[in-house]
Protein backbone atom coordinates (compact mmCIF):
# COMPACT_ATOMS: atom_id res chain seq x y z
CA UNK A 1 0.00 0.00 0.00
CA UNK A 2 2.79 2.33 0.74
CA UNK A 3 3.98 1.88 -2.75
CA UNK A 4 0.67 2.63 -4.38
CA UNK A 5 0.82 5.63 -2.42
CA UNK A 6 4.35 7.21 -3.43
CA UNK A 7 2.74 6.40 -7.51
CA UNK A 8 -0.36 8.44 -6.31
CA UNK A 9 1.81 11.16 -5.43
CA UNK A 10 4.48 11.09 -8.58
CA UNK A 11 1.11 11.45 -10.65
CA UNK A 12 0.10 14.60 -8.47
CA UNK A 13 3.83 15.97 -9.80
CA UNK A 14 3.16 15.01 -13.40
CA UNK A 15 -0.60 16.75 -13.27
CA UNK A 16 0.60 19.85 -11.61
CA UNK A 17 2.68 21.63 -14.21
CA UNK A 18 -0.63 20.76 -17.32
CA UNK A 19 -2.82 23.23 -16.85
CA UNK A 20 -1.14 25.92 -15.95
CA UNK A 21 0.15 27.64 -19.19
CA UNK A 22 -3.71 27.64 -20.37
CA UNK A 23 -5.04 29.56 -17.45
CA UNK A 24 -2.50 32.35 -17.16
CA UNK A 25 -1.41 32.65 -20.84
CA UNK A 26 -3.98 36.15 -21.57
CA UNK A 27 -1.99 37.64 -18.91
CA UNK A 28 1.46 35.96 -18.99
CA UNK A 29 1.41 37.05 -23.11
CA UNK A 30 -0.01 40.85 -22.35
CA UNK A 31 3.35 40.96 -20.04
CA UNK A 32 5.52 39.54 -22.57
CA UNK A 33 3.91 40.99 -25.78
CA UNK A 34 3.70 37.45 -27.46
CA UNK A 35 1.19 36.73 -30.38
CA UNK A 36 -1.59 34.47 -29.28
CA UNK A 37 0.11 31.44 -31.09
CA UNK A 38 3.23 31.25 -29.08
CA UNK A 39 1.30 29.02 -26.35
CA UNK A 40 0.61 26.75 -28.93
CA UNK A 41 4.62 26.60 -29.91
CA UNK A 42 5.78 26.62 -26.37
CA UNK A 43 3.33 23.45 -25.55
CA UNK A 44 4.34 21.82 -28.39
CA UNK A 45 8.49 21.89 -27.32
CA UNK A 46 7.22 20.12 -24.26
CA UNK A 47 4.95 17.81 -26.09
CA UNK A 48 7.52 16.31 -28.39
CA UNK A 49 10.34 16.19 -25.26
CA UNK A 50 7.70 14.19 -23.55
CA UNK A 51 6.96 12.06 -27.05
CA UNK A 52 11.01 11.28 -26.69
CA UNK A 53 10.72 10.20 -23.21
CA UNK A 54 7.96 7.86 -23.63
CA UNK A 55 9.46 6.20 -26.69
CA UNK A 56 12.79 5.55 -24.44
CA UNK A 57 11.13 4.66 -21.63
CA UNK A 58 11.63 0.56 -21.62
CA UNK A 59 15.36 1.30 -21.75
CA UNK A 60 15.42 3.70 -19.07
CA UNK A 61 12.90 2.15 -16.37
CA UNK A 62 15.18 -1.27 -17.48
CA UNK A 63 18.41 0.38 -16.52
CA UNK A 64 17.51 2.95 -13.80
CA UNK A 65 14.28 1.70 -12.27
CA UNK A 66 10.97 3.14 -12.27
CA UNK A 67 12.11 4.76 -8.26
CA UNK A 68 15.00 6.83 -10.23
CA UNK A 69 13.21 7.26 -13.27
CA UNK A 70 10.42 9.04 -11.35
CA UNK A 71 12.43 11.18 -9.29
CA UNK A 72 14.55 12.58 -11.77
CA UNK A 73 11.57 13.57 -13.96
CA UNK A 74 9.96 14.79 -11.17
CA UNK A 75 13.57 17.55 -10.36
CA UNK A 76 13.38 18.54 -13.90
CA UNK A 77 9.74 19.65 -14.05
CA UNK A 78 10.63 21.41 -10.34
CA UNK A 79 13.25 23.38 -12.95
CA UNK A 80 11.30 24.03 -15.57
CA UNK A 81 8.51 25.68 -13.70
CA UNK A 82 11.10 28.47 -11.74
CA UNK A 83 12.69 28.63 -15.32
CA UNK A 84 9.40 30.31 -16.27
CA UNK A 85 9.48 32.36 -13.57
CA UNK A 86 12.37 34.39 -14.97
CA UNK A 87 11.85 34.03 -18.75
CA UNK A 88 11.44 36.83 -20.30
CA UNK A 89 11.67 35.96 -24.05
CA UNK A 90 9.62 33.30 -26.55
CA UNK A 91 12.89 31.25 -26.90
CA UNK A 92 13.45 31.13 -23.59
CA UNK A 93 9.55 29.71 -22.28
CA UNK A 94 10.64 27.04 -25.14
CA UNK A 95 13.96 26.26 -23.81
CA UNK A 96 12.12 25.83 -20.51
CA UNK A 97 9.88 23.22 -21.82
CA UNK A 98 11.98 20.78 -23.49
CA UNK A 99 12.75 19.70 -19.75
CA UNK A 100 9.19 20.05 -18.61
CA UNK A 101 8.37 17.74 -21.59
CA UNK A 102 11.20 15.19 -20.93
CA UNK A 103 10.54 14.67 -17.13
CA UNK A 104 6.87 13.40 -17.96
CA UNK A 105 7.02 10.52 -20.57
CA UNK A 106 8.86 7.89 -18.54
CA UNK A 107 7.57 7.63 -15.80
CA UNK A 108 4.44 8.34 -17.32
CA UNK A 109 4.27 5.03 -19.34
CA UNK A 110 6.00 2.77 -16.73
CA UNK A 111 3.34 3.55 -13.69
CA UNK A 112 0.71 3.67 -15.94
CA UNK A 113 1.91 -0.23 -17.20
CA UNK A 114 2.50 -1.31 -13.87
CA UNK A 115 -0.88 0.03 -12.34
CA UNK A 116 -2.83 -1.62 -15.70
CA UNK A 117 -1.21 -4.93 -15.05
CA UNK A 118 -1.15 -5.37 -11.45
CA UNK A 119 -4.09 -3.66 -10.00
CA UNK A 120 -7.41 -3.43 -10.68
CA UNK A 121 -9.68 -0.62 -12.79
CA UNK A 122 -10.31 1.38 -9.77
CA UNK A 123 -7.26 2.13 -8.92
CA UNK A 124 -6.25 3.13 -12.65
CA UNK A 125 -9.02 6.19 -11.83
CA UNK A 126 -7.76 7.26 -8.73
CA UNK A 127 -4.20 7.37 -10.07
CA UNK A 128 -5.35 9.29 -12.69
CA UNK A 129 -7.44 11.44 -10.46
CA UNK A 130 -4.28 12.51 -8.59
CA UNK A 131 -2.89 13.46 -12.02
CA UNK A 132 -6.06 15.52 -12.05
CA UNK A 133 -5.33 16.87 -8.31
CA UNK A 134 -2.35 17.93 -9.41
CA UNK A 135 -3.41 19.73 -12.88
CA UNK A 136 -6.11 21.55 -11.29
CA UNK A 137 -3.90 22.59 -8.24
CA UNK A 138 -1.50 24.25 -10.94
CA UNK A 139 -4.49 27.18 -12.26
CA UNK A 140 -5.69 27.27 -9.08
CA UNK A 141 -2.38 28.30 -7.64
CA UNK A 142 -2.11 30.71 -10.06
CA UNK A 143 -5.95 32.21 -9.77
CA UNK A 144 -4.93 32.57 -6.03
CA UNK A 145 -1.72 34.11 -6.99
CA UNK A 146 -3.15 37.11 -9.49
CA UNK A 147 -6.30 37.54 -7.19
CA UNK A 148 -3.13 39.17 -4.41
CA UNK A 149 -2.23 40.92 -6.83
CA UNK A 150 1.21 39.56 -7.87
CA UNK A 151 2.72 38.32 -10.60
CA UNK A 152 2.31 35.02 -12.48
CA UNK A 153 5.82 34.95 -11.86
CA UNK A 154 5.61 34.37 -8.47
CA UNK A 155 2.80 31.80 -8.99
CA UNK A 156 5.38 29.86 -10.94
CA UNK A 157 7.72 29.88 -8.12
CA UNK A 158 4.78 28.74 -6.14
CA UNK A 159 4.52 25.80 -8.29
CA UNK A 160 8.10 25.01 -8.71
CA UNK A 161 8.60 24.63 -4.70
CA UNK A 162 5.49 22.31 -4.61
CA UNK A 163 7.59 20.47 -7.01
CA UNK A 164 10.58 20.26 -4.96
CA UNK A 165 8.73 19.01 -1.80
CA UNK A 166 7.59 16.33 -3.99
CA UNK A 167 11.22 15.63 -4.97
CA UNK A 168 11.99 15.34 -1.94
CA UNK A 169 9.36 13.52 -0.89
CA UNK A 170 10.32 10.82 -3.97
CA UNK A 171 13.63 10.91 -3.08
CA UNK A 172 13.73 9.47 0.82
CA UNK A 173 10.96 6.68 -0.31
CA UNK A 174 13.69 5.10 -2.94
CA UNK A 175 13.62 1.66 -0.69
CA UNK A 176 9.99 1.48 -1.53
CA UNK A 177 10.55 1.03 -5.32
CA UNK A 178 12.86 -2.35 -5.19
CA UNK A 179 9.21 -3.52 -3.78
CA UNK A 180 8.02 -3.14 -6.85
CA UNK A 181 9.31 -6.65 -7.93
CA UNK A 182 7.05 -7.87 -5.41
CA UNK A 183 3.53 -8.03 -5.29
CA UNK A 184 2.45 -5.56 -2.41
CA UNK A 185 -0.84 -4.74 -0.19
CA UNK A 186 -3.58 -4.03 -2.47
CA UNK A 187 -2.20 -5.71 -5.67
CA UNK A 188 -3.84 -7.89 -7.87
CA UNK A 189 -2.45 -10.10 -10.29
CA UNK A 190 -4.55 -9.06 -13.48
CA UNK A 191 -5.33 -12.25 -15.68
CA UNK A 192 -5.61 -11.53 -19.15
CA UNK A 193 -6.94 -14.47 -21.57
CA UNK A 194 -5.46 -14.94 -24.49
CA UNK A 195 -9.00 -15.03 -26.14
CA UNK A 196 -8.97 -11.17 -25.49
CA UNK A 197 -5.88 -10.22 -28.07
CA UNK A 198 -7.32 -8.78 -30.84
CA UNK A 199 -6.74 -9.30 -34.83
CA UNK A 200 -4.03 -7.78 -36.72
CA UNK A 201 -5.30 -4.10 -37.37
CA UNK A 202 -6.15 -2.89 -33.84
CA UNK A 203 -3.02 -1.30 -32.87
CA UNK A 204 -3.48 1.82 -35.26
CA UNK A 205 -7.22 2.22 -34.17
CA UNK A 206 -5.95 2.28 -30.30
CA UNK A 207 -2.70 4.80 -31.36
CA UNK A 208 -5.64 7.18 -32.92
CA UNK A 209 -7.97 7.33 -29.81
CA UNK A 210 -4.70 8.23 -27.74
CA UNK A 211 -3.84 10.94 -30.38
CA UNK A 212 -7.60 12.27 -30.66
CA UNK A 213 -8.39 12.13 -27.01
CA UNK A 214 -5.10 13.88 -25.65
CA UNK A 215 -5.60 16.66 -28.64
CA UNK A 216 -9.21 17.34 -27.28
CA UNK A 217 -8.67 17.17 -23.69
CA UNK A 218 -5.06 19.18 -23.79
CA UNK A 219 -6.52 21.75 -26.30
CA UNK A 220 -9.40 22.27 -24.24
CA UNK A 221 -7.14 22.73 -21.30
CA UNK A 222 -4.70 25.12 -23.28
CA UNK A 223 -7.40 27.13 -25.27
CA UNK A 224 -10.48 27.50 -23.14
CA UNK A 225 -9.41 30.08 -20.61
CA UNK A 226 -8.78 32.37 -23.96
CA UNK A 227 -11.93 31.20 -25.40
CA UNK A 228 -14.07 32.75 -22.36
CA UNK A 229 -12.19 36.09 -22.24
CA UNK A 230 -11.75 36.73 -26.08
CA UNK A 231 -15.23 35.06 -27.84
CA UNK A 232 -17.46 35.15 -24.10
CA UNK A 233 -15.70 38.46 -23.05
CA UNK A 234 -15.09 37.23 -19.69
CA UNK A 235 -12.44 38.93 -17.72
CA UNK A 236 -9.24 37.32 -17.03
CA UNK A 237 -9.45 36.31 -13.94
CA UNK A 238 -12.67 34.70 -13.57
CA UNK A 239 -11.49 32.85 -16.55
CA UNK A 240 -8.82 31.52 -15.01
CA UNK A 241 -10.91 30.08 -11.88
CA UNK A 242 -13.38 28.39 -15.18
CA UNK A 243 -10.03 26.66 -16.23
CA UNK A 244 -9.41 25.49 -13.28
CA UNK A 245 -13.02 23.90 -13.45
CA UNK A 246 -12.03 21.72 -16.10
CA UNK A 247 -9.14 20.00 -14.08
CA UNK A 248 -11.23 19.74 -11.19
CA UNK A 249 -13.88 17.90 -13.28
CA UNK A 250 -11.38 15.35 -14.22
CA UNK A 251 -10.17 14.81 -10.87
CA UNK A 252 -13.77 14.13 -9.22
CA UNK A 253 -14.77 12.44 -12.10
CA UNK A 254 -12.08 9.82 -11.79
CA UNK A 255 -12.28 9.23 -8.27
CA UNK A 256 -15.98 9.10 -8.45
CA UNK A 257 -15.39 6.49 -11.68
CA UNK A 258 -13.16 4.16 -9.63
CA UNK A 259 -16.05 3.18 -7.40
CA UNK A 260 -18.62 3.33 -10.33
CA UNK A 261 -15.95 0.77 -11.84
CA UNK A 262 -17.44 -1.66 -9.14
CA UNK A 263 -20.77 -2.18 -10.96
CA UNK A 264 -19.91 -0.69 -14.66
CA UNK A 265 -17.22 -1.91 -17.01
CA UNK A 266 -14.47 0.26 -18.52
CA UNK A 267 -16.26 0.06 -22.00
CA UNK A 268 -19.75 1.75 -20.48
CA UNK A 269 -18.15 4.49 -18.52
CA UNK A 270 -15.08 5.43 -21.88
CA UNK A 271 -18.78 5.77 -23.80
CA UNK A 272 -20.58 7.39 -21.10
CA UNK A 273 -17.87 10.31 -21.02
CA UNK A 274 -18.24 10.72 -24.59
CA UNK A 275 -22.14 11.61 -24.40
CA UNK A 276 -20.79 14.19 -21.22
CA UNK A 277 -17.88 15.62 -23.91
CA UNK A 278 -20.86 16.40 -26.68
CA UNK A 279 -23.33 17.88 -23.77
CA UNK A 280 -20.61 20.00 -22.69
CA UNK A 281 -19.32 21.14 -26.54
CA UNK A 282 -22.90 22.19 -26.96
CA UNK A 283 -23.21 24.76 -23.81
CA UNK A 284 -19.66 26.05 -24.15
CA UNK A 285 -20.93 27.41 -27.13
CA UNK A 286 -24.78 28.61 -27.42
CA UNK A 287 -24.79 28.68 -23.49
CA UNK A 288 -25.01 32.26 -21.73
CA UNK A 289 -21.46 33.45 -19.86
CA UNK A 290 -22.23 31.66 -16.46
CA UNK A 291 -23.08 28.28 -18.30
CA UNK A 292 -20.42 28.42 -20.75
CA UNK A 293 -17.38 28.79 -17.98
CA UNK A 294 -19.22 25.68 -15.56
CA UNK A 295 -19.34 23.08 -18.97
CA UNK A 296 -15.75 23.19 -18.04
CA UNK A 297 -16.52 20.97 -15.20
CA UNK A 298 -19.06 19.10 -17.18
CA UNK A 299 -16.24 18.37 -19.72
CA UNK A 300 -14.05 17.38 -17.48
CA UNK A 301 -15.92 14.94 -15.88
CA UNK A 302 -16.55 13.34 -19.26
CA UNK A 303 -13.02 13.51 -19.91
CA UNK A 304 -12.23 11.57 -16.62
CA UNK A 305 -13.01 7.72 -17.29
CA UNK A 306 -11.59 7.71 -20.83
CA UNK A 307 -7.74 7.91 -20.51
CA UNK A 308 -7.83 5.41 -17.62
CA UNK A 309 -10.17 3.11 -19.19
CA UNK A 310 -8.05 3.02 -22.47
CA UNK A 311 -4.93 2.68 -20.48
CA UNK A 312 -6.81 -0.34 -18.15
CA UNK A 313 -8.05 -1.76 -21.16
CA UNK A 314 -4.54 -2.44 -22.78
CA UNK A 315 -3.34 -5.94 -21.76
CA UNK A 316 -7.11 -7.27 -22.44
CA UNK A 317 -6.82 -5.81 -26.51
CA UNK A 318 -2.86 -7.00 -26.57
CA UNK A 319 -1.73 -9.27 -24.14
CA UNK A 320 0.08 -9.06 -20.79
CA UNK A 321 3.72 -9.81 -22.89
CA UNK A 322 3.37 -6.69 -25.01
CA UNK A 323 1.44 -3.81 -22.78
CA UNK A 324 4.63 -2.14 -21.86
CA UNK A 325 5.34 -1.87 -25.58
CA UNK A 326 2.35 -1.04 -26.40
CA UNK A 327 1.85 1.32 -23.92
CA UNK A 328 4.92 3.51 -24.56
CA UNK A 329 3.48 3.93 -27.93
CA UNK A 330 0.63 4.88 -26.92
CA UNK A 331 1.73 7.46 -24.82
CA UNK A 332 3.67 8.77 -27.53
CA UNK A 333 0.79 9.21 -29.63
CA UNK A 334 -1.47 11.03 -27.35
CA UNK A 335 1.55 12.99 -26.37
CA UNK A 336 1.98 13.94 -30.00
CA UNK A 337 -1.86 14.94 -30.24
CA UNK A 338 -0.53 17.18 -27.45
CA UNK A 339 2.10 18.19 -29.49
CA UNK A 340 0.18 19.02 -32.69
CA UNK A 341 -3.43 20.34 -30.92
CA UNK A 342 -2.18 23.67 -29.08
CA UNK A 343 -0.43 25.00 -32.15
CA UNK A 344 -3.46 24.16 -34.72
CA UNK A 345 -5.36 26.26 -32.41
CA UNK A 346 -3.22 29.07 -31.87
CA UNK A 347 -2.52 29.48 -35.18
CA UNK A 348 -6.03 29.26 -36.30
CA UNK A 349 -7.19 31.19 -33.34
CA UNK A 350 -5.07 34.13 -34.13
CA UNK A 351 -5.88 33.75 -37.85
CA UNK A 352 -9.41 33.58 -37.73
CA UNK A 353 -10.34 33.98 -33.91
CA UNK A 354 -11.44 31.52 -31.55
CA UNK A 355 -14.96 31.75 -32.20
CA UNK A 356 -14.55 28.17 -34.16
CA UNK A 357 -13.12 26.14 -31.39
CA UNK A 358 -16.41 24.30 -29.96
CA UNK A 359 -16.95 23.09 -33.97
CA UNK A 360 -12.99 21.47 -33.98
CA UNK A 361 -13.71 20.36 -30.51
CA UNK A 362 -16.99 18.48 -31.81
CA UNK A 363 -14.97 17.06 -35.23
CA UNK A 364 -12.14 15.54 -32.78
CA UNK A 365 -14.68 13.84 -30.51
CA UNK A 366 -16.61 11.76 -33.46
CA UNK A 367 -13.62 10.82 -34.77
CA UNK A 368 -12.66 9.78 -31.34
CA UNK A 369 -15.80 7.75 -30.92
CA UNK A 370 -15.57 5.98 -34.19
CA UNK A 371 -11.95 5.28 -33.55
CA UNK A 372 -12.93 2.81 -29.92
CA UNK A 373 -16.09 1.79 -31.26
CA UNK A 374 -13.91 -0.02 -34.00
CA UNK A 375 -11.24 -0.85 -31.53
CA UNK A 376 -13.77 -2.36 -29.35
CA UNK A 377 -15.31 -4.13 -32.34
CA UNK A 378 -12.01 -6.16 -33.38
CA UNK A 379 -11.16 -7.26 -29.24
CA UNK A 380 -15.22 -8.72 -29.60
CA UNK A 381 -14.39 -10.20 -32.89
CA UNK A 382 -11.37 -11.87 -31.79
CA UNK A 383 -13.09 -13.24 -28.56
CA UNK A 384 -15.25 -15.14 -30.75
Amino acid sequence: MALLLIIYLAFISLGLPDGVLGSIWPVMRASLDLPLYAAGLIGAIGSIGTVISALSSYRLIHRFGTGKVTLVSVFLTALALLGFSVSSSLPALMLCSIPLGLGAGSVDSALNNYVALHYKARHMNWLHSFWGLGASSGPAVMGIVLSLDLSYRMGYRVLGSMQLVLVLALFFSQRLWQDGKHRTDGEVEITVPVAFTPRKGALPFALLGFFLYCALEISTGMWAVSYLVEVKSLNATDAAFYGSLFFLGITTGRMASGFFSYRLSNTTLIFSGFGLILASIGLLHYANLAAAGFSLLLMGIGCAPIFPGMIHETPNHFGREKSQKVIGLQMASAYMGSTLSPPLFGILGNWIGLSWMPLLQLVMLILLVGSEALLFGLGKRSAR
